[in-house]
């Protein structure tokens, strides 16, 4: 692959829709949100396909929020464009809604980031087509994916340190639903 290629955001928009039917609902009678992550996880794959060219994998999903439930004979489309490309990896942005095909009533069900990689017929990951942002949304879509990937990097690089030491956190956790009852050894991560 060519070093610098790019592609447009509108070039790896992808939109599906579904009928939701009763098979899919959960245990209240609305649709299982297992349903929906799985959904959500071929579009991610489709829109990094178109983006890359080749076969992707999910790496990690981010930020599900469920913001509102999803009836039984709604029709759900999900929009996919890709937000963020790294070397290998990209960064979907998954936007879900559901509408009421009696009423035409649209309600915003879902949002969510799936990081997926690209790979070769080997498995190795491979580099990826770079991005071409046209509008004041697509570049705050790529800062808030790079904000997000700082803000993990960060975390994982506080907590996994060798000298982290939880007990200089404890006071952080006064404001919380927790009860901490340590027996007199020392607490490590």
């Amino acid at each position: 692959m060519k070093k610098n290629k790019y592609k447009h955001v509108e070039e790896t928009r992808i939109s599906i829709s579904e009928l939701m039917l009763p098979s899919f609902a959960n245990f209240s009678g609305k649709i299982h949100g297992g349903y929906i992550l799985s959904l959500m996880d071929q579009i991610a794959f489709a829109c990094a396909s178109k983006h890359s060219g080749t076969y992707c994998v999910t790496a990690s999903v981010d930020t599900v929020d469920f913001l509102n439930p999803i009836e039984v004979g709604e029709l759900v489309t999900m929009k996919a464009s890709i937000n963020y490309v790294g070397k290998t990896s990209m960064v979907v942005g998954i936007r879900v809604e559901a509408q009421n095909i009696q009423t035409g009533k649209v309600k915003h069900c879902n949002s969510s980031y799936f990081t997926m990689v690209a790979k070769n017929d080997k498995g190795n990951s491979i580099q990826v087509p770079g991005l071409i942002v046209n509008d004041d949304l697509e570049v705050r879509r790529f800062l808030k994916a790079v904000k997000r990937i700082e803000m993990k990097r960060n975390r994982q690089d506080e907590f996994d340190r060798e000298d982290f030491m939880s007990e200089n956190y404890l006071k952080d956790l006064e404001n919380y639903n927790v009860k901490i009852e340590l027996n007199n050894s020392k607490i490590n991560g």
